[in-house]
């Protein structure tokens, strides 16, 4: 793709919106960033908090170990963790410097004040509304549509910011257009961009997730299902691309201390995106310029799938970042469009409906399934084998079954998120 091409600046500016460093899951860390430009604005500790979150925040929250907070979980702790000791202005790192003194203000913060979560109203999928309280004084912030997408910001009733309306069409609003975005495309840029432009974001990429994905192979984190999958699968490249990447999992879910560069808004989106391409590579023995440029392809890939699906929802994200790491791995291996292709459809094929019910340690084990399911899809081709159009939601051609993902994350889940949401908060069954 020439630098000339339109889609090109497009492209840089996409991988620079959506490869961002985090500490700790992201929508606890959304919370404690929202949490903390509140303090920050309101000018001293609040003698109360409210927070308001759709369901899918208190989804994502709820079984999530913050970082940084010793050992603390749910959307109480991390907009505790973001108003005693975050700094707001490093973003999704929010809570990375934090001392012992603050975790032990964190804890008695939440003992001797109110902190109250309330559902918040509408139908945003991602909506955090905070309201912090010091005697006669109020902020209020609103966080919508992505993580770090403050929309309001009210101080004692005076409007400091106003993001306009809010509404569940409104996600990619202040992003680039990702409709130039295609398999074919992303495949173009990954083979042919200047690396210069791009190779920064990349390689912090792998730096930083492989390095999480071997603290979680090093030491007992979560579930421990990297080293589960090591210890009763074995260690051929396969399996270590499945254990590596469950392993990042373990350990992020479970409130390590490492950050992580995201992709679509989640870290374990990330993980899964980079690190099994890594593992690849490594064996493979490739150059570094083709690592990077296997690692883009696959994080483009995972963009491209997402963007349908948007931010949250009942489709589990591990799905798209597994399916396009393996895509990416059969272009390593000297695939072209029709590998990659295949290994997308075939795989989306085989576990495309998996739902997420929230942040927590069995994430690492769907990392571990999607890596699977993609790799699979991979096999089959070269096989000579596919899953073809009209077999359940696939569709002949690949950008419209990546079409169908999308329609069936977006719409056909909505009221399977929502029974999710209400079985997790113990709400009764409807109907």
């Amino acid at each position: 793709m020439q630098k000339t091409d339109p889609r090109y600046s497009q492209f840089v500016q996409i991988l620079r919106e959506e490869l961002v460093p985090a500490m700790g899951c992201t929508e606890p860390i959304a919370l404690a960033y929202g949490a903390a430009k509140a303090r920050e604005v309101l000018g001293k500790l609040p003698d109360t908090v409210l927070i308001e979150a759709s369901g899918n925040i208190i989804k994502n929250v709820k079984s999530v170990v913050v970082p940084n907070t010793g050992g603390l979980k749910g959307i109480e702790a991390a907009a505790v963790a973001g108003i005693v000791a975050g700094k707001a202005d490093k973003i999704l790192e929010v809570i990375s410097e934090v001392t012992e003194e603050e975790k032990q203000g964190m804890r008695d913060y939440l003992d001797t004040h109110d902190v109250r979560v309330m559902p918040a109203e509408g139908d945003v999928v991602f909506d955090i509304i905070i309201t912090l309280t010091a005697g006669e004084e109020s902020v209020r912030l609103r966080i919508a549509d992505y993580h770090t997408n403050i929309v309001l910001i009210e101080r004692n009733g005076e409007v400091l910011l106003d993001g306009g309306k809010v509404s569940e069409k409104a996600e990619m609003k202040g992003l680039t257009d990702r409709s130039c975005m295609s398999v074919e495309s992303a495949i173009d840029f990954a083979d042919t961009c200047d690396l210069a432009d791009v190779a920064e974001l990349v390689e912090r990429q792998i730096a930083y997730n492989y390095a999480i994905a071997e603290e979680g192979m090093n030491n007992a984190w979560g579930a421990n299902i990297g080293k589960t999958l090591r210890d009763y699968y074995g260690t051929d490249v396969k399996t270590r691309a499945k254990f590596m990447a469950a392993a990042g999992s373990d350990a992020r879910m479970s409130g390590c201390e490492m950050p992580v560069i995201i992709v679509s808004g989640s870290g374990n989106q990330g993980i899964t995106a980079s690190v099994p391409v890594i593992v690849y590579a490594k064996e493979l023995g490739v150059s570094h310029e083709t690592m990077v440029r296997a690692v883009l392809l696959s994080d483009l890939l995972t963009i491209h799938l997402k963007t349908g699906i948007g931010r949250l929802s009942a489709y589990c994200g591990a799905v798209s970042a597994g399916c396009s790491s393996a895509a990416a791995i059969a272009h390593l291996n000297g695939g072209g469009f029709k590998e990659v292709a295949h290994t997308l459809v075939n795989g989306l094929a085989i576990v495309s409906g998996m739902i997420c019910d929230g942040a927590k340690a069995s994430c690492a084990a769907k990392i571990a399934a999607s890596v699977d399911a993609g790799l699979l899809g991979w096999s089959m081709y070269l096989n000579g084998q596919q899953f073809y159009g009209g077999d359940g939601v696939i569709t002949k051609g690949v950008e419209e079954t990546i079409i169908n993902i999308g329609r069936l994350g977006r719409v056909g889940m909505r009221e399977t998120d929502k029974e999710i949401i209400r079985i997790m908060t113990g709400q009764p069954c409807i109907g």
